[in-house]
């Protein structure tokens, strides 16, 4: 990390030249820190009051609403940790973590629940010391014992996410009330580690003692963050509120944030449902995805009047990973050539002109909108890095530019296309019969079933599967409800799902979860295409193990040119933005944070809202 002794004031961690026994390791120097973060410098000292994108006196009170989201479009649980049941959104709300986000810097945390954390110049274990005032909603304190059982219970029973995470956790050791250690596996990526542990909910051990924790429940939880459910009526809304004796509302890490009394989600049956639930004003933020609801849909009297304001506002985080993802676990779709063949009749040009009103840009990388993105040939430290493996990899990795999607005619059937896939489908053994219908040697039909549970998204997959069935491949899109769709992306049973993952702006082992082979098929993984290579795997570990951020960046570039020349998705569009529509009743800070899209610190604004109440525009 870089940190000198005695330079704690600058905004660095204070190094202790104590001596530290870790797992029969020499003694080593001891980090003491009020803050994380995997490379360089903390941008905040240890007294910082606040972070700078937040207004400190910024009023309390009011709502804020959203329309409620998730795979089912409903919810049946307030348990977010587990598989069973589909959990309400915003239950993050209710818990507190060791450590809290800076939103303008890429990777730093600073003190939430933990006032100050411990660790040796390798990361082996980490020691959080729980600040003493910290109390759970039901007036429990916040123990080091909580900690340990969070960590065990989501390592034996967690969503995959949690497991991953933790499988690099091989210990913990209660040192007393407020200071727990934990151990990491010898050998692991412990780069991030303290952070990543430092980011999860914290549970109450006490509550789960009659609670099971493996099940689905609507019995509001316990928790230790400033808000608790208020009223949840499954499948129709829920709302958490503030609660009168959080205990950490004046950290700074919290000052300034959570300005709103309560917060809400709407759920609506579709996308049309809840855009009229928007234009009437029954909730008031709104995050639009769908590009000609943006370009055409606003144009209702309330956004005329300037009662609802349309906003562009910049996305500086990596843009995420749209498209549809290949299922290389069926035998049909193993062949590199059938996966390059399915990608090339995707035509985005067309789509974007005719769907999408030219507003957006094809995705070329599995890191879009980062420095991440391989470009061009592979050179410096990520040529070296793969040169490690070259007896492993395709030639053209190291002869061909990183793979871009061809640029098509903007028109169906385009000529070129229709050509390359064909000859892509002959070489792998695939031929047309009379019918047109192509087979392999086996007589076997090579059908692709597309699933989707968006009725929106027909427009943009028909026209795909028409393509397809130019070149002889027998494709459906396949529309289900939202349970089904959980359930089959869960057991990976599918030809090819639509999904957009994303990684934040220091991938770390959530990368395990997306591409790693241990997560291939374990089911509810986020491994969508089934990515099992011992290549991959060590590309993933060289991002997670990276000792500066060039390494990562240089790692990271390694890894995304390597998954794009294995043609495991046919990669859709994205933007660099945020395209937001809410009713004019909020203030908010200055600045806006540079990796989140911030509502957290805006605030309600009482008299705007009674303008609209006496103009009879809003209840």
């Amino acid at each position: 990390m870089g940190i000198r002794a005695g330079r704690g004031a600058s905004g660095l961690a204070v190094a202790l030249a104590v001596a530290v026994g870790g797992g029969g390791a020499a003694a080593q120097e001891r980090i003491e820190s009020h803050g994380f973060s995997p490379f360089g410098e903390l941008k905040y000292p240890p007294d910082f009051p606040h972070f700078d994108y937040v207004d400190p006196d910024a009023p309390k009170g009011g709502e804020i609403s959203f329309r409620g989201t998730g795979a089912s479009r409903t919810f049946d649980s307030l348990n977010a940790f587990v598989l069973a049941g589909e959990p309400a959104q915003g239950l993050s709300r209710l818990y507190d973590t060791l450590l809290a986000r800076a939103y303008d810097e890429p990777d730093a945390a600073y003190g939430l629940l933990a006032e100050r954390i411990e660790y040796p110049a390798d990361r082996s274990f980490v020691i959080f010391h729980l600040r003493p005032e910290a109390r759970f909603s039901d007036g429990e304190p916040v123990t080091a014992e909580d900690v340990a059982f969070t960590l065990e219970a989501l390592a034996e029973d967690g969503l995959p996410a949690y497991r991953l995470l933790l499988d690099d956790v091989v210990a913990t050791e209660v040192l007393d009330e407020h200071a727990i250690r934990v151990d990491f596996r010898e050998g692991a990526m412990t780069r991030d580690l303290p952070g990543e542990v430092g980011q999860i909910p914290i549970l109450p051990a006490h509550y789960y003692e009659t609670v099971d924790f493996t099940r689905s429940t609507m019995e509001p939880p316990v928790g230790s963050g400033p808000f608790e459910v208020d009223d949840a009526d499954p499948g129709r809304s829920i709302t958490y509120c503030l609660r009168d004796d959080y205990w950490g509302a004046d950290l700074p890490v919290n000052v300034g944030k959570d300005n709103f009394e309560c917060v809400v989600y709407e759920y609506f049956a579709d996308n049309v449902a809840a855009f009229e639930a928007l234009k009437s004003g029954q909730y008031l933020f709104h995050e639009e995805f769908t590009s000609a609801q943006w370009a055409t849909g606003y144009d209702f009297p309330a956004l005329d009047a300037g009662r609802v304001v349309q906003e562009v506002i910049p996305d500086n985080r990596p843009s995420g990973t749209q498209g549809f993802w290949i299922n290389t676990r069926k035998e049909k779709l193993r062949d590199v050539r059938v996966r390059q063949a399915l990608g090339r009749m995707f035509n985005f040009e067309w789509s974007n002109e005719q769907l999408f009103y030219g507003l957006y840009e094809r995705t070329d990388s599995f890191f879009e909108n980062s420095e991440m993105e391989a470009r061009g040939l592979p050179e410096g430290t990520e040529l070296a890095l793969l040169e490690e493996f070259r007896d492993r990899l395709p030639e053209e990795i190291f002869t061909q530019p990183a793979f871009v999607p061809s640029v098509s005619a903007p028109r169906l059937g385009d000529r070129n296309a229709v050509r390359e896939a064909s000859a892509l489908l002959d070489a792998a053994g695939w031929v047309p019969g009379d019918d047109g219908i192509r087979r392999n040697a086996e007589g076997e039909v090579l059908s692709v079933e597309f699933i989707s549970d968006s009725p929106a998204f027909g427009r943009i997959v028909l026209p795909y599967v028409e393509n397809l069935r130019r070149i002889g491949v027998d494709a459906e899109w396949v529309q289900i409800d939202s349970a089904q769709m959980q359930q089959r992306q869960e057991e990976f049973d599918y030809d090819m799902t639509v999904a957009r993952l994303v990684v934040g702006n220091t991938p770390s082992v959530e990368l395990r979860n997306i591409y790693g082979s241990a997560s291939a098929d374990q089911p509810g993984s986020f491994n969508l295409s089934g990515v099992s290579d011992p290549v991959v795997d060590a590309l993933i570990d060289r991002v997670v193990g990276a000792e500066s951020r060039d390494e990562m960046v240089a790692a990271a570039r390694a890894l995304d040119r390597v998954l794009r020349s294995q043609h495991i998705w046919v990669s859709n569009w994205s933007k660099a933005a945020h395209w937001l529509a809410y009713w004019d009743v909020f203030g908010r800070p200055e600045t806006k944070p540079d990796y989140i899209r911030g509502e957290d610190y805006w605030w309600f604004d009482a008299a705007k809202m009674q303008a609209l109440r006496d103009a009879g525009a809003l209840r």
